[in-house]
């Protein structure tokens, strides 16, 4: 068993979801988010006291309830934890997310942006930054501080884009503090943080750097991390052992992929409900299926992915009838234009290659767009063809999460710039997101694969994913803050 450490876990998006039933009664509900889903075993195995922003009405009562102070919960397992909720300014909150986390850090992180048109940055973006994204952060850095008066030895777990700015004010107030941050999206390089005004980004690089640990998913994007802290802010750098120095201080930036629960998947899989949803997509899928499954994010590249479906039907018209795609899409962010704005391009791009290529016993694309995982699950088992193409993405749990429960001998078509590339690419077909003709040429080398490569490239990432799975990744993080301590502790001897 790993040894438990007392824990004070930081993110935006909390662990649970409250809201009321039907009588009126409080309830919890499982907060969503791969994010949250990973951060669960640490509740299992760890003292942990979660501190997240109250996003429903119901979380803002429950923290008013609370006078701010944590609350003790109960994981969907059993497990105590405690959990503590920031009902931030209605305002503030909106600008620190809907404004600057989104689009502006999301966009810059993913190389969205087509520089020769936007971003353009006025004022508002000013306003959000000093009244949204620094206040928020600050209210978070002050609910550290407050567990950490009554838990001092607590190591402090920061996840993600949304609180960059949270560890220099904890490090201000506690020096001698043990902070890591998980960075759980790509990390551009250092030129490209220069579309930024100059007075945010060396606040963001200053930020993370006060941190003792800088995780993410690959050794690339820790690489461009420890470039753009050379560059941004004259951080001093070992890009061999990782380190950079800094105000006096020394980060250290490490990669870690993070994994699945393979018990959980093969859970899921023979569920009562899953099972269902299998019978019933087997009725109606083709001799051979494509899926996708993912957020309607510019980010995923969904619009490229219909294309390249559409431009192997032209080359390849002896499939027509034999093969379909069915696309599994959650609705995320509509409320910032450009994630409503790319729904409507996924959808117009749909009908266009159904338009051009259906007949009345088949419809190529089958475009589902709802948040339902246990559909996913189903999809998982029955695919010949899984399509991951994103333009850039952290890691893509997707790619790891379906092998490990297929029943068709199904090949991953994967994305060069998905940070999972790093670790399966040996075992999927590689693509570049931006070659529409590269990725119907995989697609097509996919289905015609023999059937005894598809079985060992199959096997192989099973192995490889069980093997190196979400314990494995926890452990990974509290290693290495181990190390830090011991280090400090070393230097105060």
């Amino acid at each position: 068993m790993p040894t438990r450490h007392k824990l004070i876990v930081v993110s935006n998006r909390p662990p649970v979801a409250f809201g009321r039933d039907d009588n009126g009664n409080r309830v919890a509900r499982r907060g969503g988010g791969g994010l949250v889903t990973a951060l669960r075993s640490l509740v299992a195995l760890h003292d942990v006291t979660w501190i997240a922003s109250a996003m429903s009405e119901e979380d803002r009562v429950v923290a008013e309830d609370a006078g701010g102070e944590a609350i003790a919960e109960t994981a969907q397992d059993g497990s105590p934890y405690r959990l503590r909720l920031l009902a931030h300014d209605e305002a503030a909150y909106d600008w620190f997310y809907n404004v600057v986390s989104n689009p502006t850090l999301w966009f810059l992180q993913h190389y969205l942006w087509d520089l020769a048109h936007a971003p353009n940055l006025d004022r508002g973006l000013r306003l959000a930054w000093d009244e949204g994204y620094v206040a928020v952060n600050a209210s978070f850095a002050d609910a550290v501080v407050a567990e950490l008066e009554s838990q001092p030895e607590a190591a402090v777990c920061f996840h993600d884009y949304h609180l960059y700015l949270a560890p220099r004010l904890v490090r201000a107030r506690r020096p001698e503090a043990a902070l890591s941050h998980f960075v759980h999206i790509p990390w551009p390089e250092p030129d490209y943080w220069r579309v930024l005004p100059e007075a945010i980004r060396v606040a963001l690089h200053d930020g993370l750097l006060a941190n003792d640990v800088v995780g993410f998913h690959t050794d690339r994007w820790r690489r461009n991390f420890l470039r753009s802290s050379a560059d941004i802010v004259g951080a001093e750098c070992n890009f061999d052992d990782g380190t950079a120095d800094y105000d006096g201080r020394r980060a250290f930036a490490t990669s870690h992929p993070l994994s699945v629960d393979p018990s959980e998947f093969d859970e899921l899989a023979s569920s009562r409900e899953v099972l269902e949803l299998e019978r019933q997509l087997e009725a109606r899928r083709p001799e051979q299926l494509v899926l996708r499954v993912d957020r309607t994010d510019p980010s995923k590249n969904v619009v490229r992915g219909f294309r390249a479906f559409e431009r192997m039907l032209e080359d390849h018209p002896e499939l027509h009838g034999k093969v379909g795609m069915l696309a599994l899409l959650d609705p995320t962010r509509q409320d910032i234009p450009e994630y409503a704005e790319y729904l409507g391009a996924i959808q117009r791009t749909a009908r266009s290659v159904n338009d051009h290529f259906q007949t009345e016993s088949w419809t190529p694309i089958e475009l589902r767009i709802e948040d339902n995982f246990l559909e996913s699950v189903a999809a998982y088992k029955q695919y010949d063809v899984l399509l991951v193409n994103a333009i850039f993405d952290g890691l893509n749990l997707v790619a790891k999460e379906a092998p490990l429960i297929n029943e068709r001998d199904g090949l991953l078509v994967l994305s060069e710039n998905a940070g999972a590339h790093e670790e399966l690419a040996e075992w999927a077909l590689t693509v570049n997101p931006f070659d529409v003709a590269g990725q119907a040429e995989a697609l097509r080398n996919a289905l015609e694969m023999p059937p005894a490569e598809r079985r060992e490239r199959l096997e192989g990432l099973r192995a490889h994913i069980r093997e190196h799975d979400l314990a494995e990744w926890v452990e990974a993080q509290l290693l290495d803050l181990d190390r830090v301590r011991s280090s400090h502790a070393r230097a105060r001897s």
